[in-house]
């Protein structure tokens, strides 16, 4: 279902305060103009659910739609489309002093002081402020404005942190650039629903299937799948060599990656193994590092236990060079995958690339040798990572097998859909529930007959 339908907003009045200052070039503006008209699809708008306000800002402030204005969805999207660029300086100072004493004033907003509404403002901006902003934003939160700084190419990311309330990584957003801001749609679209169905707005942490009950909900697993302590998580039952897997992580340690990223990598690919039965007859894993040059941290099955490999992980020193994805494939092709680096002949192989940019070289036949090999490539990439050379990776079908998110934090929600899909069909426990259904079928079928 849409998010439109799922979502049932509390009273908000929201206020877009977008920056049109002369570095947004008009097609940019465009951009924050699509973003703003995608979140205002999925919200539930209305004069007692959702009213949206606007606000135009580059040296002098404009209002381009006040939470007076007529507040149907296509009045609303009609205006926003309407919108032109100001072109000067960035006074967002200014701009959020406007919001406290215009926009959401009671005889702008026409609102009172009624305590269940929320008042969110949401910034975007790409640029440094010619004017000062703590001070104005500490005053708006104050008045209990709640703030989402989104910050643009090369934003002064210090006076996100000024502007935004708190818990700032829930409030401050940062895109490359604006063709990338309609990623953020979602986190907004989620941000303003009250859902009594959690399982349905993804809102879980279940790893397999999610049962909803009013407010809340449980996991469950599939069959052939048994619930953990957790909870959450789901461990296949295992037996013999039908779940055994020959697992090999291709990480981009390039210096685009950034030392706090490099960590969150890390958890990214614990979080991976940590879903895995690690043994001699079941999961083996590897790890191979590049940048300029491609390193081996170590070859499939050189760690027998799981507790072994995390801490590997863990350990693993950051090579901070270039990006060279397509000798990386190759090693893992020619090396990663070879009998004297552990590899178990007649075992399924699977490689996760995990990277942040653009290729220095070239991947096409690298990563069409893996495919043909019979590898199972899945490509994970965040941030300037580019999809068409994550497609190029990704086995088939491609959607399922390649993975892209704006932002680092978010790569662990990458990992829970990893962890289902690398997931061995082979497995005995999954064939057990098959001859069960089969046997099923065919007592059904014999007592028709009878």
């Amino acid at each position: 279902p849409s998010p439109g339908t799922l979502c049932r907003t509390k009273p908000t009045d929201l206020v877009f305060i977008i920056d049109s200052s002369r570095s947004v070039r008009p097609h940019e503006f465009e951009k924050i103009k699509v973003f703003v008209s995608r979140v205002i699809e999925a919200l539930d708008v209305g004069p007692n659910a959702t009213r949206v306000g606007v606000i135009n800002y580059a040296s002098a402030v404009r209002s381009e739609l006040s939470l007076q204005g007529p507040q149907s969805k296509a009045a609303l999207l009609q205006a926003v489309r309407r919108i032109q660029p100001l072109s000067t300086g960035t006074m967002t100072g200014l701009a959020i002093q406007f919001a406290i004493s215009r926009a959401f004033s009671a005889t702008e907003s026409g609102r009172g002081s009624t305590p269940d509404f929320k008042k969110v403002a949401i910034v975007v901006t790409d640029g440094r402020p010619q004017d000062g902003v703590q001070d104005v934003s500490a005053r708006a939160r104050a008045a209990g404005i709640e703030i989402f700084a989104i910050g643009v190419g090369r934003v002064d990311m210090g006076t996100l942190r000024q502007m935004a309330s708190e818990p700032l990584d829930e409030h401050v957003d940062y895109v490359e650039s604006y063709s990338v801001i309609e990623k953020l749609t979602h986190k907004f679209q989620e941000a303003f629903c009250v859902v009594s169905d959690l399982c349905a707005t993804g809102d879980h942490d279940c790893e397999q299937v999610c049962v909803s009950t009013p407010g809340t909900y449980r996991c469950a697993c599939r069959d052939g799948f048994s619930l953990n302590s957790d909870g959450k998580t789901c461990t296949a039952c295992s037996g013999g060599l039908g779940s055994a897997l020959d697992l090999v992580f291709l990480i981009d340690g390039s210096k685009s990656v950034r030392p706090e990223n490099f960590e969150l990598v890390k958890k990214f690919i614990n979080q991976i193994v940590d879903s895995l039965e690690v043994s001699d007859k079941q999961a083996q894993v590897g790890l191979v590092q590049y940048s300029s040059s491609v390193r081996q941290e170590f070859p499939l099955g050189q760690f027998k236990s799981k507790k072994d490999i995390k801490a590997a992980v863990k350990k693993m020193s950051y090579m901070e060079k270039g990006t060279m994805t397509g000798q990386a494939l190759k090693y893992l092709v020619d090396s990663s995958f070879s009998v004297i680096n552990g590899a178990r002949p007649g075992v399924p192989k699977v490689g996760i690339v995990f990277t942040d940019g653009r290729s220095q070289d070239y991947i096409s036949d690298a990563a069409k040798k893996a495919k043909d090999s019979g590898f199972r490539m899945f490509a994970v990439g965040v941030g300037n990572a580019v999809e068409d050379e994550l497609r190029e990776i990704a086995s088939e079908p491609v959607a399922e097998h390649y993975f892209y998110t704006a932002d680092f934090r978010t790569i662990s929600k990458i990992g829970k859909k990893l962890q289902m899909k690398i997931c061995v069909e082979e497995d005995p426990c999954e064939c057990k529930s098959i001859v069960k259904f089969q046997t099923k079928a065919e007592d059904l079928i014999n007592s028709l007959q009878q």
